[in-house]
């Protein structure tokens, strides 16, 4: 409208001299080529909300947040080393001949248990003397000199691969299999005889059944306590994973725990890391804590049914 008015050779300095003009010239304003509606809404304007994704917490509300993470992960990690001293302590006071009559009493009866018998496949640790683990040679001697009418089980035991929680299961056919690492521990050489790779179970065409857990302390709603390295955590959440991906039935897992490692609920702190046990075995029994477990112990039903 004012191109069109200084086109006329009148200038507009102001919005009254614009009015005045408008009254004393007959000009024409375009209107909309439709329509314009009697009435209509105005929504309140907001201003856009960035999606939550994108949405940052502010440095020091992040900065606090990580400090009470920390803070709290920190108190439940002194919680653990004060219990590991405790059940260590317990362990290294234990009589000699009762420990070897709780080994008996353990192994005997995961020998006679159906699951047990009716598995084809299994990890299980290397019991430790020094570390006053729970004694396995006799499961393990059973599983490579007695093979079922399927065949023998397959055994796959720990390898230590470094400091980084860094554990394999590798595939064993005899005791002969084994050497001593650094701390003379026993664990399964790399290679065969052969000079082949043995097999990792996390590369295995089939599915195991069942996993035998060392552990410092236990308690009967599932928490175990590790010595510490993270090392078995972090394998079973691996092949927790695996068996998910693979539509394998998940393995049980079953710890081995002598009378005095056994806690009173609520005592062994956890972090979400912490891999929780299906059953317990002790001297007093089996104790089944998972639904899976209980279904096990209470119908006699074999792991590959």
């Amino acid at each position: 409208m004012l191109r069109k008015l200084r086109s006329h050779g009148v200038v507009v300095q102001s919005a009254r001299e614009l009015v005045a003009v408008i009254m004393t010239h007959q000009c024409t304003i375009a209107r909309p080529a439709f329509p314009r509606p009697l009435f209509f809404t105005c929504s309140p304007i907001t201003r856009p909300q960035p999606p939550p994704s994108s949405y940052t917490l502010p440095r020091s509300t992040v900065s606090a947040t990580m400090t009470t993470q920390d803070n709290h992960l920190e108190a439940i990690f002194t919680q653990k080393r004060v219990l590991r001293s405790k059940i260590k302590k317990d362990l290294r006071s234990m009589d000699p001949a009762l420990r070897s009559q709780e080994d008996d009493a353990i192994q005997n009866l995961i020998l006679e248990s159906p699951w047990f018998k009716s598995c084809k496949g299994l990890c299980a640790y290397i019991s430790c003397s020094a570390l006053r683990e729970v004694d396995t040679s006799k499961v393990l001697q059973h599983v490579l000199q007695n093979p079922t009418k399927d065949g023998r089980k397959r055994l796959y035991v720990p390898r230590v691969e470094d400091k980084n929680c860094h554990m394999r299961m590798l595939n064993i056919s005899g005791m002969d299999d084994l050497i001593a690492n650094s701390m003379n521990i026993l664990e399964p050489a790399p290679v065969d005889a052969d000079g082949n790779d043995r097999e990792d179970v996390m590369l295995a065409n089939e599915p195991v059944d069942l996993l035998l857990l060392p552990g410092l302390a236990f308690d009967k709603t599932g928490r175990r306590l590790g010595r510490g390295g993270g090392y078995y955590d972090t394998f079973l959440s691996k092949y927790q994973e695996l068996a998910r991906q693979q539509n394998w039935k998940q393995p049980i897992l079953i710890a081995l725990s002598y009378s005095v490692q056994i806690v009173e609920e609520g005592v062994i702190p956890v972090t979400p890391s912490d891999v929780f046990i299906d059953a317990l075995i002790s001297p007093s029994g089996f104790t089944p804590i998972s639904p899976v477990a209980q279904e096990i112990c209470h119908s006699d039903i074999t792991l590959t049914s």
